[in-house]
């Protein structure tokens, strides 16, 4: 075996960058693929398209995965989709996380819909800040020219003949603005990648390059209705179906988008699988209009001529093809290592590093070729010594040789000699012990390591921007032969276990802190000047550690004790350690963070582990903090009924303020039950997600008539369970006001939810975050009262359904779409002192 060896950091760079570019060609998954003889010979048959296209949106689920499936599946074409954003600014239906952790699990879903479609998946550093009514808007938070520099940026790298945008560039203002933004970048941004003068630096790194051609997937529904777009003049229009089955799959295109587009599970979006004839149309914008409009790619040469002596190379590869042995795939490779052999002396080139890492995947895969890294612990520190053991094994009768391990970051045993790998003969190998050198940084997601702004995430490492995660970092290089003809593999160190239920459990190999500490609370409300205890959790990532921890506190809070002396004997174990923590008098607002301090080292970060079955495991680093607010607020009652809708946290923040929580399930939704309480809240769209609530209209106006009080948060306006929900009539639309900032008017300054127990001003909305409310109410009952009024700078008119009012019987039934299940667990002084005002009217 080849003497191991490390990188120099040039050259480290350089094949870092490579990997990048190559990344997207991977599965998202630690756990390795393992193709059957049906899907070896669909990537050979992809292998011998040269054509590259780029779907673009602004969001997870924005993606017509139709569409990608049919271009990656069908055409045979490199596709990716570039989403705008992460999506961090949406709802979670699976889980507690929202935000940068939420973005987090709608990146993993987005590269497990492309492992599904075939696809390939890229971002810029755009931040989904919450809904936004104009692209106006949308750029000038976002930064519009740096996210304009991002998308040129990915259209250098990516280099697609053409460019399919989901939404509409000349409507601005009908739809999302980060829709028609996505779109009005596009347009822009097709053009400038072929601009020198425009943005040089990425020019430089990956040349320049003009598209072919820039469409619209439009449909029915950008025109208002089926029947006007079946009037409308289609001279610009392609018509492509999209519908077709592909036996070696045993699906329909249909089948397979439905599959992608059911791993946005955070958003709920599963869907059922068509089957039968579909057709997208695609508008014309910009570049060489097709003449046959049957040819998305009309005037691209998308054969193996166009690569420099790529003809030969494409002559083996098509016989291959005609003869290709399904019984026994290893019988292909003679001829493919000829292709191999033609391929690797041609001039270097972007087709060229791509067909050929393709074409060597697909040889592997043919012989049968397992080779594994892994890790014999999930995480290790910068300063551990973990052991790297590697698996290889030839599942064929091929001629395969190891010739040796290289590694950046570990060490293997110096062999002095090819071994070869008999038929079906597992050959393993250890790590050196000493020797692990891990790239001297923690792994986290690499858009979240500094603090970016609300439209933006910064992101130091340029050759990072765009990717959906950092490029492997941990990567052991198999050198290998197969009958005579060298080349090498790449595998990326992971971590597995057997599982009692699951079996063989795949995770990431990750290089974590040897302390992280956190508060679980991450808002805690001193309604009064009495004291809290705050217990922080410390975690050890290495065995015997000690150390000591403090809290950094606000201005005028105090902590006792000061620090704690702390010893963790063993790798993951946590301790949980308290401290009493005493607010001012008048009303403060800030952050506690704890400070651990061990060897003279300072550690201020939490670690936050997602896990999901349908996404990789993650381990994602925050800076460990919690934020603390003295908000001096007056409630009444005590008993407060909760049936939980799609997720939020609004229990637990009403906890904070001194209620007693308890959630019910629609079952137990009686009028004999809820008497027991002193109001029954439902949470954020209840009425969407729990059928059963259809049926609980009667209890529920019963419990207000006795004298209950009802809030019932937003719902969205399509795919109500029942419209028939409540006492008095109500029509939800789709109005929203975005701007957090927008003017609140007191329509009603002497009703009692303004009033009592606590005075509501126009101070109480100053701080709210990401907007004011969403899916307000465009129609009423006059039962209700209209309490609060606002609009955002381009309304016409105050939008008054935010907050509603209705006295029925003995009690109070409301209807808010303020949108509190952000602004309680953000800690809004205002927006507590208002929940609590409504819960407390009539009592």
């Amino acid at each position: 075996m080849s003497k191991p060896y490390q990188l120099p950091p040039m050259r480290l760079k350089g094949f870092l960058l490579l990997i990048a570019i190559l990344l997207p060609l991977a599965s998202s998954a630690q756990k390795p693929e393992k193709p059957n003889s049906s899907e070896i010979y669909e990537d050979l048959r992809k292998l011998s398209f040269f054509g590259t296209a780029l779907y673009v949106a602004a969001h997870p689920d924005d993606e017509n995965t139709r569409l990608i499936s049919y271009l990656a599946n069908d055409v045979k074409a490199r596709t990716a989709y570039l989403s705008m954003t992460r999506g961090d600014g949406g709802q979670n239906l699976i889980g507690p996380e929202i935000r940068e952790l939420l973005g987090v699990i709608r990146t993993q879903e987005l590269l497990a819909a492309r492992a599904t479609d075939g696809g390939s998946q890229y971002f810029t550093r755009a931040n989904d800040f919450g809904y936004s009514k104009h692209p106006d808007e949308t750029l000038a938070i976002w930064n519009k020219n740096e996210v304009l520099k991002d998308v040129v940026m990915n259209i250098r790298r990516f280099k697609p003949d053409i460019i399919v945008n989901r939404f509409n560039h000349r409507t601005p203002g009908s739809t999302h603005g980060h829709h028609t933004s996505s779109a009005m970048l596009s347009v822009e941004a097709f053009d400038l990648a072929g601009d020198p003068t425009a943005f040089p630096e990425s020019a430089e790194k990956y040349g320049l390059w003009q598209p072919k051609r820039l469409f619209f997937n439009t449909s029915w529904w950008f025109y208002g209705s089926q029947e006007k777009f079946d009037e409308a003049d289609k001279t610009n229009l392609m018509a492509v179906e999209t519908g077709n089955y592909f036996p070696t799959r045993g699906l329909s295109n249909g089948e397979i988008a439905a599959l992608s587009r059911s791993m946005h599970k955070s958003q709920g979006f599963g869907s059922t699988g068509s089957r039968g004839s579909q057709t997208e149309w695609l508008e014309f914008i910009k570049g060489d209009f097709p003449k046959n409009k049957e040819d998305l790619f009309e005037g691209v040469n998308t054969s193996w001529s166009r690569m420099e002596g790529g003809a030969a190379v494409g002559a083996i590869v098509d016989q291959v093809i005609a003869n290709f042995n399904f019984q026994d795939p290893a019988a292909n490779v003679p001829k493919l290592l000829e292709a191999y052999k033609l391929l690797e002396k041609l001039p270097a080139s972007h087709w060229k590093s791509i067909k050929l890492e393709a074409l060597k995947k697909i040889i592997l895969d043919c012989s049968g070729i397992f080779l594994e890294a892994v890790a014999d612990q999930q995480e290790t520190t910068l300063k551990s010594d973990p052991n790297i053991r590697i698996e290889a094994i030839n599942r064929s009768n091929l001629n395969v040789k190891l010739n040796g391990l290289t590694s950046a970051v570990v060490k293997f045993p110096d062999m002095f000699a090819a071994v070869p790998l008999a038929t079906n003969q597992s050959y393993t190998a250890s790590s050196v012990s000493g020797t692990f050198s891990p790239l001297a940084e923690y792994t986290a997601p690499y858009w979240l390591k500094e603090p970016g702004t609300l439209g933006m995430y910064k992101v130091s490492r340029e050759d990072y921007i765009g990717l959906p995660r950092a490029p492997q970092r941990f990567l052991v290089q198999f050198n290998i032969s197969i009958n005579g003809v060298n080349m090498s593999a790449l595998r990326n160190v992971v971590y597995k276990f057997n599982d009692p239920v699951d079996g063989e459990v795949y995770r990431p190999f990750d290089v974590l802190p040897e302390l992280t500490s956190a508060i679980a609370e991450k808002v805690i409300i001193f309604a009064n000047t009495n004291p809290k205890v705050i217990p922080v959790e410390v975690r050890a990532g290495k065995a015997n550690i000690s150390g000591e921890l403090s809290l950094e506190l606000p201005e005028g809070w105090t902590a006792s004790p000061s620090s704690i002396d702390f010893k963790l004997d063993n790798q993951g174990e946590k301790q949980r350690f308290n401290f009493t923590v005493t607010p001012p008098a008048n009303q403060s607002e800030g952050y506690i963070r704890p400070l651990l301090t061990s060897g003279g080292q300072k550690y201020t970060q939490e670690l936050i582990q997602i896990d999901y079955p349908h996404i990789p495991f993650q381990d994602v680093l925050m800076p460990s903090e919690a934020k603390v607010a003295r908000i001096p607020i007056a409630k009444r009652g005590e008993h407060i009924a909760y049936v939980k809708g799609a997720g939020d946290a609004i229990p637990e923040s009403l906890e904070q303020i001194g209620y007693h929580v308890v959630t019910l399930a629609p079952k137990e939704l009686s009028l004999a039950n809820l008497a027991n309480y002193d109001a029954l809240v439902f949470g954020v769209r209840a009425y969407n997600t729990v059928e059963e609530l259809q049926f609980k209209k009667q209890v529920v106006a019963d419990y207000v008539a006795s004298g209950g009080n009802v809030i019932v948060q937003y719902n969205t306006s399509r795919g109500l369970v029942t419209n028939d929900f409540a006492p008095y009539p109500i029509t939800l639309s789709r109005e929203r006001v975005t701007d957090e900032y927008a003017p609140v008017t007191l329509l009603a300054p002497q009703h009692p939810v303004l009033n009592s127990p606590n005075k509501i001003t126009a101070s109480d909305f100053e701080g709210w975050v990401q907007e004011r409310g969403l899916y307000f109410p465009s129609s009423w009952d006059n039962q209700y009262e209209a309490i609060l009024a606002m609009k955002d700078k381009q309304a016409k008119e105050d939008s008054k359904g935010s907050l509603l009012v209705a006295k029925h019987g003995k009690g109070h039934y409301i209807y808010t779409g303020l949108s509190f299940f952000r602004e309680l667990p953000a800690g809004v002084p205002g927006a507590y002192r208002l929940f609590a005002n409504l819960l407390s009217i009539g009592k």
